[in-house]
């Protein structure tokens, strides 16, 4: 299990390889990218900074990992979070997950992300033409990670 909250990018091919080097038990690595965009909420976005609390954060991502492996079979968990001030384009998070078949892997992935976007502590600010705001949680998110049922 690999689990960073870094300000430098990812490479995902680099962290696939990581991942199955040596191993011949994964059948299966389902991955999300999110990327930073250029348009939200009907404005321009510049850049965003993320911001997060050292060590709380890891702990937070590292329980959300744990409550994935306690519902599936999993063999391997990459995590990548990014922070800082990114721009349009830029990779953020990189979410892996290594399983003996592809199904265990894909809903592993979209759990950890859907809980990512809810219960991970990290600040979003955006930098648009209208000045500088705080990204609010979306009720998408919201409803995204209910679908689950209730965590620990």
């Amino acid at each position: 299990m690999k689990i960073v909250v870094q300000n430098a990018a990812f490479e995902l091919g680099a962290e696939v390889d990581a991942m199955r080097r040596g191993r011949s038990d994964i059948g299966a690595i389902a991955s999300f990218v999110g990327l930073a965009r250029d348009m939200n909420d009907g404005s321009d976005v510049a850049a965003m900074t993320l911001e997060h609390y050292p060590g709380m954060t890891e702990k937070a991502l590292a329980a959300l990992v744990e409550e994935a492996q306690s519902r599936w079979t999993l063999l391997d968990v990459t995590l990548i979070h990014r922070v800082g001030r990114l721009l349009p384009g830029d990779p953020i998070v990189l979410v892996a997950v290594a399983g003996s078949h592809r199904g265990e892997a894909f809903a592993a992935c979209e759990f950890i992300m859907d809980y990512l976007k809810t219960r991970a502590p990290f600040w979003k600010k955006e930098e648009t033409p209208e000045g500088e705001r705080w990204v609010e949680a979306r009720a998408s998110d919201d409803a995204a990670a209910m679908r689950w049922g209730k965590t620990d």
